[in-house]
């Protein structure tokens, strides 16, 4: 029975627990908090800055620990900072002095603010209640780039495949990178992944991730999912991630409260 191995509840944000208007609907957070009181650990990682993601996850009303931007932060139910770990300033230096298109909207990923080339509506759109603002740079004139993550965002997805492959080409061993979503290219340190902040907190709270159930649609979600005791992968993730993890589960889309349905049906019994 899958409720007598599952302890810990794993979701990503963006295409997974919020719906299309990256909202949490009142259907999720009933469930969660069903979840809370039947002490399950709940585990919110996401690709989002903590600074844009903690106002979102507060509106499920229960603890959560909270991974943020990939894994490069982690923070406590009780929103105490337990890791974090940044890109050196000279090695994103060296990824924005390559020949970058200028159509491509480069993000640097900051502890307070996020720095942009330019201005992309798009971007906003991700938080309806802005917590964490842009701030408009030439990154040329920028001395010191050490960053979070750098973001690289633009409609025509080859345009980001041919990017990361000159990235890496001219960087290799030193990123971690994923695609959030087909148009959000993601650098990171190489030690950041989601996983490996996961089993941070795993190892703090005496569980293993074969005692996790985790739901995710991008490829930033890929080993989350396969490591997890049950990955559950969104009916709206990409064509290409649902082929790449055949062997995992699909279920209901975001807008479909997918996630809270699996957890009321297979968990709690609903």
């Amino acid at each position: 029975m899958l409720q007598e191995k599952i302890k810990v509840v794993i979701s990503d944000l963006d295409g997974t627990l919020l719906n299309s208007d990256h909202k949490i609907s009142q259907y999720t957070k009933t469930v969660f908090q069903e979840l809370h009181n039947q002490n399950y650990l709940i585990i919110i990682a996401t690709g989002r800055h903590h600074l844009d993601a903690m106002p979102i996850v507060a509106g499920l009303d229960v603890p959560v620990y909270l991974v943020t931007s990939n894994g490069a932060r982690i923070h406590s139910p009780e929103k105490e900072l337990i890791f974090s770990y940044n890109m050196e300033s000279e090695a994103v230096k060296s990824v924005l002095s390559l020949d970058i298109d200028p159509e491509i909207t480069t993000v640097l990923f900051r502890e307070n603010v996020w720095q942009t080339n330019k201005h992309n509506e798009k971007l906003n759109e991700f938080q309806p209640e802005v917590n964490y603002h842009p701030e408009l740079v030439d990154f040329e004139n920028l001395e010191d780039l050490s960053a979070i993550k750098v973001f690289f965002t633009h409609d025509r997805h080859s345009k980001l495949i041919e990017l990361r492959d000159q990235i890496l080409e001219n960087h290799t061993g030193l990123f971690s990178h994923a695609f959030s979503l087909p148009l959000c290219l993601e650098f990171m340190d190489k030690s950041v992944d989601k996983s490996v902040a996961i089993a941070k907190i795993l190892e703090l709270e005496n569980f293993v991730f074969q005692q996790a159930l985790s739901f995710g649609d991008g490829y930033n979600d890929e080993k989350m999912l396969n490591s997890s005791g049950k990955g559950l992968v969104m009916g709206n993730a990409p064509d290409s991630l649902k082929n790449k993890l055949s062997h995992l589960e699909v279920i209901l889309t975001n807008d479909n409260d997918g996630v809270a349905k699996y957890i009321a049906q297979e968990l709690l019994n609903n």
